[in-house]
């Protein structure tokens, strides 16, 4: 079966003891959840209820649906950069369809059981994205962070940067204060207790000490989550929005980097968590639920969802085992939106900037990213373009262009590796085997060749052995291919492999074939290049291909 929530499976054996562990992790989750949320909603261009209502929904489909016992769905970081950016160009209304789209191509993924071929996304284009993407959020935070005066910003990297430059002065050090302390407090809050996260720690303490500030002090210029937008602490209504051919054809590119980006991050954060409890998650399942969960969350107002590494952890970490923690955490969120939503308007922005310059260094992956520049040239081509791509221009674009120079390189890396060898008096008689050195050396008879064929007989090796062909332009009685080192053939190589046939047909020299695997055989067959040669000309090894040929040089001596 496709579809197979690890609910259902961890039900079946559930105990107080679970139940309890699961109650405690869920409680914590909730509570680290919620700073998150609030900052991703607001970060992403639209009001911090909506990132609320997208931990809480999304949350609790993608534990209640989900193929992995402990991860923690919601908003992440990740995605600030290309909700922003679909809010600024399409609106709220815009946001919303192209995530439903989203969420169908990630159910439409894990129905076809595309869950295992995500994971062969090249690492240096994900690394390369994640660092250009904790680059952009950082930039984003810079003015709430020191609480500068800027007016309306504009939306890319380079004109982001220099109107910071041109508006420093109007720095208010009473925010900046705020920020960085909070920075500090979250950078150094691990190495005194694991237990409780640096955030909220910060979100605390700050919001306490501006309160005090700004109501017993006077003091003015710091602003805070109300000073800015209003929250409606209730809950979402539903409202399904108007959705025509047209606006899905514009949303589409959108919607599947959405998606993609979906899948990635959700994936990656299950494969991790997978390590850390010794447990396998079923990765088209949890694309299913991923799916239903960012078709049902725009209905409600919510943005893109995902699976959040940093709060799977702080799951895992506090000893959640099972999906039953996830659905804790989502209503902890939803009393907490409930109850104690209207106090959240306290919230310093300069604060809630430093928790995202935290987000923002944690997914910088500086690390992975210094060590992937020693790798080979084409790695580091890969990585470096994805990074400039999505920092100067937008993910949609990186990610397509990365996955293209990515492509491109490695077939030509293949190309490089594959080889076609030429013999015309002697060759090796022994089959392929892996460390062999000695081998006994085969006699060729006066007007045979044998065509050795090493590596995958694809569109780029293809035209190397047409243009090899060409260069010899000599015509022996028989020519002999070897394709014992040919994994596969696709359909350049067999369109080169007709024409030689066809050809050699016209200069009355015969083809032969030997060492032709099942799967290549059965690609000749379906194509008509068999029919075309004749099944009788394809040899199993070499030996008996040359026995053949002997005989046909022989016949026609005699003759």
């Amino acid at each position: 079966m496709r579809f197979q929530p690890k609910l259902l499976s961890t039900l079946k054996n559930y105990s107080k003891e679970l139940f309890y562990k699961d109650l405690m992790a869920g409680i914590i989750v909730g509570i680290v959840a919620l700073p998150l949320a609030i900052a991703f909603g607001i970060a992403s261009g639209v009001t911090p209820e909506k990132g609320l209502f997208t931990a809480i929904i999304a949350g609790f489909i993608i534990s209640f649906l989900g193929g992995s016992k402990v991860q923690i769905g919601g908003p992440t970081g990740a995605f600030i950069v290309i909700v922003y950016g679909i809010v600024q160009e399409f609106g709220v209304t815009g946001l919303a369809i192209a995530t439903m789209i989203a969420g169908i191509m990630l159910i439409a993924m894990g129905l076809l059981k595309l869950g295992s071929v995500i994971k062969f996304i090249p690492f240096p284009v994900i690394v390369g994205f994640t660092s250009g993407i904790a680059v952009t959020i950082f930039s984003t935070q810079i003015k709430d962070l020191f609480g500068l005066q800027t007016g309306e910003m504009p939306g890319d990297f380079l004109s982001k940067w220099g109107v910071y430059f041109q508006t420093f002065t109007t720095i208010n050090w009473w925010a900046a204060a705020v920020g960085i302390v909070s920075v500090l407090i979250i950078a150094i809050s691990p190495k005194i207790s694991k237990k409780v996260p640096g955030s909220l720690i910060a979100i605390l303490l700050m919001t306490v000490i501006v309160y005090f500030l700004r109501e017993k002090f006077g003091i003015t210029g710091i602003e805070t989550i109300g000073d800015r937008f209003t929250i409606d602490p209730s809950l979402p209504k539903a409202v399904t929005p108007v959705i025509s051919f047209e606006v899905i054809e514009t949303l589409l590119p959108t919607a599947f980097t959405i998606a993609m980006l979906g899948a990635i991050e959700s994936l990656l954060s299950a494969t991790v968590a997978d390590g850390v409890i010794g447990d396998k998650h079923n990765s088209n399942t949890e694309l299913i639920a991923q799916g239903v969960a960012n078709v049902v969350t725009p209905i409600f107002g919510g943005i893109p969802a995902t699976g959040a590494i940093a709060r799977t952890m702080t799951n895992i970490n506090n000893g959640g085992r099972t999906p039953v923690a996830g659905i804790i955490h989502a209503v902890v969120l939803l009393l907490i939106l409930l109850f104690l939503g209207d106090l959240t308007k306290h919230i310093p922005m300069a604060c809630l900037a430093g928790v995202l310059v935290i987000v923002a260094y944690n997914m910088s992956e500086w690390r992975t990213f210094k060590a992937l520049m020693k790798n080979p040239k084409s790695d580091v081509a890969v990585l470096v373009a994805t990074f400039l791509l999505t920092v100067i221009f937008d993910l949609t674009i990186a990610i397509e262009i990365g996955l293209l120079l990515a492509v491109v390189l490695f077939l030509r890396r293949i190309s490089e590796t594959s080889n076609i060898s030429i013999f015309k008096s002697e060759i090796d008689e022994a089959e392929y085997i892996e460390g062999a050195s000695d081998t006994e050396k085969l006699q060729l008879p006066k007007g045979i060749e044998v065509y050795e064929i090493e590596g995958p007989f694809f569109f780029g090796i293809a035209n190397k052995f047409e243009e090899t062909m060409k260069q010899i332009g000599d015509k022996p009685a028989i020519r002999i291919i070897r394709m014992r080192k040919v994994p596969f053939i696709d359909s350049t190589g067999t369109h080169n492999l007709e024409n030689l046939i066809k050809m050699s047909k016209k200069d009355k020299t015969q083809i032969l074939l030997s060492g032709v695997n099942e799967n290549v055989r059965n690609v000749l067959i379906n194509v008509g290049i068999e029919k075309l040669l004749g099944a009788e000309n394809i040899y199993p090894n070499i030996n008996e291909a040359l026995d053949k040929a002997k005989a046909l040089i022989s016949k026609k001596e005699k003759a």
